[in-house]
């Protein structure tokens, strides 16, 4: 009898939670996260592609709600995620902190340098620095669909198509 416990992403119910290093290598595999602001009296989300740099993320915007809720004096948290279809294994890392505009012509020049071109056409001029106080992740494995899949799921769907 093996006395090796097994990884709790390999257990079907268990939650493996990551240490910061799994959270930066995993935050550095994908490019697109959500990042919830806060606007006037109301959270909101927005779609962001994103890079890492130096203990950051980095990401390109236009003028606007966006750009104006991030750089407040509110914190902002952003979630990135994703899954190996092979292994069923995903995974969810939360990144919170400040987020701030780049203006300093040296800083810019090295984001510009980070080849972060946004995925929507548009002048996106502004770059923004999300600096974390806190970056926390999970790993699991994705129960099979049958466990919570239901036959609505169909009747809906057919009605939509």
């Amino acid at each position: 009898m093996s006395t090796d416990p097994k990884p709790a992403a390999n257990q079907p119910h268990d939650v493996e939670n990551l240490d910061s290093h799994e959270c930066w290598r995993l935050l550095r595999s994908v490019s697109v996260g959500r990042m919830a602001v806060w606007v006037d009296d109301h959270p909101d989300i927005f779609p962001i592609n994103y890079k890492v740099d130096h203990g950051t993320l980095v990401f390109r915007t236009a003028e606007g709600t966006k750009l104006h809720a991030a750089t407040s004096d509110t914190p902002v948290a952003l979630e990135a995620d994703g899954v190996d279809s092979d292994s069923g294994v995903a995974w969810s890392v939360v990144v919170k902190g400040q987020a701030a505009a780049v203006k300093n012509q040296a800083e810019v020049l090295d984001t510009v340098g980070l080849l972060l071109f946004p995925w929507q056409a548009g002048k996106k001029e502004h770059f923004v620095r999300i600096t974390p106080d806190s970056i926390t992740g999970r790993r699991f494995k994705i129960v099979p669909p049958l466990t919570w899949w239901t036959p609505l799921d169909d009747a809906t769907r057919s009605g939509l198509e």
